[in-house]
């Protein structure tokens, strides 16, 4: 049913993950499915690394250690851009197209007010994305 599943994640907030990651292995597993993380990062220094190329590295590194102890195929795969926070839900939409993703599994807070006004990204994620969406709450 699936063959690629694309996962979110932040490494600078792994803990918040545990679920949407564990699901995404489960069903990569089930289906015999490859999982794609993606980031979407700055081009500035941050809290997990200090350039792009860093970052590449360590999503990688995570990737490979994911796909490892889950018996998976997984790969890294960050997108810089200027902004993530103004850019991130238009960057995500594209990587699900060009990564040829059919199944988004995302990691999501349980919501609350502020999304009568804004939309969460999986929200927004599984109003517009061509493939299947799911969100997994934390």
């Amino acid at each position: 049913m699936f063959s690629k599943i694309m996962v979110p994640v932040d490494l600078a907030h792994k803990e918040k993950l545990v679920k949407g990651l564990q699901c995404g292995a489960d069903l990569a597993k089930h289906y015999g499915a490859e999982v794609i993380m993606v980031r979407v990062t700055a081009d500035t220094p941050g809290s997990v690394a200090h350039t792009p190329e860093e970052y590449r590295t360590k999503l990688d590194a995570f990737a490979a250690d994911f796909g490892a102890s889950n018996s998976v195929k997984a790969s890294g795969k960050a997108i810089v851009v200027n902004d993530p926070a103004i850019d991130l839900d238009s960057i995500l939409l594209k990587a699900v197209e060009e990564t040829g993703a059919d199944l988004v599994v995302m990691a999501s807070h349980v919501p609350g007010i502020k999304e009568y006004i804004w939309p969460s990204n999986g929200g927004k994620i599984a109003g517009h994305a061509a493939a299947s969406v799911m969100v997994v709450r934390d």
